[in-house]
Formats: C-alpha cells, sequence, structure tokens
C-alpha cells in the first residue's frame, strides 16, 4: 500500500482545485455544444423511449461509471420515472431475471469495453429489451449493441495523469440528469409529486402543506366576541399556542389575543375588559394549501409565533405555531 506523506502549499493546493474545475468545465462545455449538433436526435429518441416503456428504466455500469449509474437511478426514480441499478456482475449471477421486456436498460461505459456488461447486453439483445448506451466509444461493442448511443465527447480528464475519472463521469452525470429533467418537464411533473416519492428530509418539508401540520378541531383555541378577558387567558393558558382567535357571530374570525397584546394592557384592569378591547382585528391568517415554507416566511415578516389556518370565508379550520414548523424541519 502506497501512502506518502502531504507537501501542503496553499496557493498550490488552491490552483489545482482552479484548474479541475476549469478542466470539467470544459468538458460540460464541449457536451453542451455536442447536445446543440448531432447528439440532439439520439437525445431525443432516448426520451422518446424512456417515456414510451410500461415498465422501469434499468441502469448498470461498473466502476466509476456504476457509481454514476447509481445516482441517476435515484435521480430518476424520485422525479417520476421508476428505475433502479443492477450490477453487471450480480446480474451475470441471477440478477437478470429482475429486467423484464417491458423495461429499458441504459448501460454506462467510458471506453464502451467493459467485458462485466457483456452479460446485461447480451440478454438484452436476446430478448428484444431496449438498450441505451452512454459511452464515449464511438465504435465500440457497447455502441455497436445499443439502439441508441448518447455519445460523449472525449475531453481531458483533471487528473494530471489522464487516469482517475472526472470530467468523464461529470459529462455522464450532467447528460443522465439532463434525460432526468427532460422526462421531469415532458410528464408535467410538479413539486407536489416530487413530495409524494421524497416525504423525508428538508426537501419533503419544504413541501408539505400547512393542512399536514396543522392543529384542528377542539385543539383550535377559539373565543366569541364579549368573552371576558379572564376567560381568554385561560382559554389561551390551556391551549398553550400563545393566542387565541376571536369569532364574530357567523363564526369568522374577526380578531385575534396574544401574549403580547395582553403584555401591552397590562397597565389596566383586564377583569374588567373583554376580547373586543384587547385583540388585533384582522389578523394574518393562512391557508390549508399554504405551503409550510410560505408559513414560517409570514411568521418571520410579522414576528409572530402562530398562525390561524382559515377557509375561503374566514372560518377557522385549524392553527400552526412556529414550533410545528421547526419540528418537520422547516427553519
Amino acid at each position: 500500500m502506497i501512502k506518502r506523506a502531504l507537501k501542503l502549499v496553499e496557493s498550490s493546493v488552491v490552483e489545482t482545485a482552479m484548474r479541475t474545475i476549469e478542466i470539467e468545465k470544459q468538458g460540460l462545455i464541449a457536451l453542451e455544444r455536442a447536445l446543440a449538433n448531432g447528439l440532439s436526435e439520439p437525445f431525443t429518441k432516448a426520451v422518446e423511449m424512456i417515456g414510451d416503456i410500461a415498465g422501469r428504466v434499468i441502469i448498470t455500469g461498473v466502476g466509476k461509471s456504476g457509481h454514476i449509474g447509481m445516482k441517476i437511478a435515484a435521480t430518476f426514480a424520485s422525479t417520476g420515472t421508476p428505475a433502479f441499478f443492477v450490477h453487471p456482475v450480480e446480474a451475470n449471477h441471477g440478477d437478470l431475471g429482475m429486467i423484464t421486456q417491458d423495461d429499458v436498460i441504459i448501460a454506462i461505459s467510458w471506453g464502451g469495453e467493459s467485458a462485466e456488461l457483456r452479460g446485461i447486453v447480451a440478454y438484452s439483445r436476446r430478448f428484444a429489451i431496449p438498450l441505451i448506451a452512454i459511452t464515449a466509444g464511438e465504435k465500440s461493442t457497447l455502441a455497436r449493441e445499443a439502439d441508441v448511443v448518447l455519445l460523449l465527447p472525449k475531453e481531458q480528464e483533471a487528473c494530471p495523469h489522464g487516469l482517475a475519472p472526472t470530467t468523464s463521469t461529470l459529462m455522464q452525470l450532467a447528460i443522465s440528469d439532463a434525460l432526468a429533467m427532460a422526462l421531469l418537464e415532458a410528464r408535467g411533473f410538479t413539486a407536489e409529486d416530487f413530495r409524494t416519492f421524497h416525504p423525508g428530509g428538508k426537501l419533503g418539508a419544504s413541501l408539505s402543506h400547512v393542512s399536514d401540520i396543522m392543529h384542528k378541531g377542539d385543539r383550535i383555541p377559539l373565543v366569541p366576541l364579549g368573552t371576558s378577558m379572564p376567560e381568554a387567558v385561560s382559554t389561551l393558558a390551556q391551549m398553550r399556542f400563545g393566542c387565541v382567535g376571536v369569532l364574530d357571530d357567523g363564526g369568522c374570525l374577526c380578531g385575534i389575543v396574544t401574549d403580547g397584546d395582553i403584555a401591552r394592557n397590562l397597565g389596566r384592569n383586564l377583569s374588567e375588559l373583554s376580547v373586543d378591547d384587547v385583540m388585533t382585528r384582522n389578523p394574518k391568517t393562512v391557508k390549508e394549501t399554504t405551503l409550510a415554507t410560505g408559513a414560517m416566511a409570514l411568521l418571520n415578516r410579522h414576528n409572530i409565533s402562530a398562525l390561524i389556518v382559515t377557509d375561503a370565508e374566514r372560518r377557522p379550520v385549524g392553527i400552526v405555531h412556529f414550533h410545528d414548523l421547526l419540528r418537520i424541519g422547516v427553519a
């Protein structure tokens, strides 16, 4: 095992980083030029082929191309195109049975001669399973066998020895992301669709609606107009949202009494007051369809801790607190 001591010089390290990014950027520029020219037709065919199948997209590749393939499969799956990765070696030992004639295979190989791909390529030909190749090997075995070839430009690797896949894998990733996004747009895939496949994490939280997290029914702190302040304070304390909504005779929200309103009126005799004397009229509200991120923005903008959720007639249907949003990861 070779392990040498590092000789770090800050300026040299940064120069290497900048050179790497510049070389990889040139690869993307070359790919962009290719898409504007000869690559446009096979790219369109690949999108149509994937869009027409009844099954899944099977991604395969070995080495660094395999790692790219796993990421691509995840991107496809989360953006409305069912997909999974099949390792070509495992395919040769039984996993070919995971692939059906309703599927399409995307095989990734920079040179197009990876021996490990032979079994899955032969299987695709035997059972007439559509095969898309992502390769830079124009006359390679993989390119000859494929129904559609996404031919990548041969550009310089960022590795000073020209060995470690860098620019090449970046182009593989970019063309695959382009496929996924083209399919996403063609299908009319929405942010709500994305949330269906991605309920977890910050992305899922940012796409949650107020209706997903709001408190409903008797959990909403509400009192009618004319309620005495002692009674309103009791309701506020029991519900622990830091506020209580005030309803008019028609059951619509007409005001709100908050901790802040009470603090501002401590110099008055609250026992002699009603909510009508203290409440903030026409308070800020949200709809059930408001995104959680939108609710958080409203809370922050107006420096408040809770929002009552109302319907089109301003009848309360829920309440959402700052802590509810923090709990699901919205900040």
